[in-house]
């Protein structure tokens, strides 16, 4: 069980850290020292791979919780904090991220950078809130 625990707390480091490191240090990076269409690119493929480590983490920490407390799974927190976080993952992988590419391989007029405006917009809030909800993770494992 202790193993397991390690391991629990490896994947959280993993895909919270991530997201941290990613979102907050290396994008911002990114746009203050390349032309905006490359950092832009770079980016999107690092949010992308970010996506993917956290379906496979967060699927590997809900299915851990699930075989430690059970059927009373759904009572617990942790759990929820758990689903939300893969729901926004799954919203912003696979409906939000594919409009915007699509957006992106048209020429830009104006109502198409409004349009992707919103939806990076909107990419952007949802990534703060699993950001959030990481952090809620990490801070209250012992």
């Amino acid at each position: 069980m202790k193993t397991l625990l390690v391991g629990e707390r490896i994947l959280l480091t993993l895909w919270v850290g991530g997201m941290w490191t990613v979102g907050y240090i290396v994008a911002p990076t990114l746009f203050s020292m390349l032309e905006k269409s490359i950092a832009g690119n770079v980016a999107g493929q690092l949010f992308t791979l970010l996506s993917y480590l956290g379906l496979f983490c967060g699927s590997l920490l809900t299915i851990g919780l699930v075989s430690r407390v059970g059927v009373q799974v759904m009572q617990h927190w942790m759990f929820w904090v758990l689903l939300i976080m893969l729901v926004i993952i799954l919203i912003g992988q696979f409906a939000l991220q594919p409009m915007m590419a699509e957006l992106k391989a048209t020429s830009l007029t104006d109502l198409n950078r409004s349009e992707f405006g919103k939806l990076h917009g909107i990419a952007s809030v949802l990534f703060l809130i699993n950001s959030l909800l990481g952090l809620s993770l990490v801070m209250t494992q012992k």
